[in-house]
């Protein structure tokens, strides 16, 4: 069974300036909240494109395992999706798609998700959703932080 997450966030950056924080992969680890002990294993700079390959270690609840991500579409400034290939999900595809608003930038993240174990993974869904509330409600203060911080004060 897949499962969705929807986030919608505005920031007050121009849609070129977004698109570009999130080309650096290495933004990732910076809005990724600290008890999860991300860490890229990607030799970074990472050449954003279809078929870039992303290679991350971090813990869940404790246990800390490998992630392996591929790019599946790049489309700048507009849209680019990200899917598991090796990690805890069954299935993981997430599409992040920018446009101009407002004078700054709508983002929207679409995270679709499985878990793995079948029937006994789903008596894990209320935590694992919980969790990605949790890790997406720091990321979007995170991202908020960093990009609307400006460098004329």
């Amino acid at each position: 069974m897949t499962h969705c997450l929807e986030r919608d966030t505005w920031i007050a950056r121009p849609i070129d300036e977004v698109y570009a924080f999130f080309a650096d992969a290495g933004n990732l680890q910076r809005i990724t909240p600290p008890e999860l002990r991300f860490r890229i294993r990607t030799p970074l700079p990472v050449e954003m494109k279809p078929g870039a390959l992303i290679d991350y270690r971090l813990a869940l609840f404790g246990v800390s395992f490998g992630w392996r991500t591929e790019i599946s579409a790049w489309e700048p400034p507009r849209r680019f999706v990200d899917r598991q290939l090796a990690g805890p999900y069954r299935r993981w595809v997430h599409t992040h798609e920018f446009s101009p608003e407002g004078g700054g930038t709508r983002m929207r993240d679409r995270v679709e998700y499985a878990l793995p174990l079948g029937a006994v993974g789903l008596l894990a869904l209320p935590l694992v959703r919980r969790q990605l509330t949790r890790i997406f409600d720091y990321r979007e203060r995170t991202i908020q932080g960093l990009l609307t911080v400006r460098s004329d004060r």
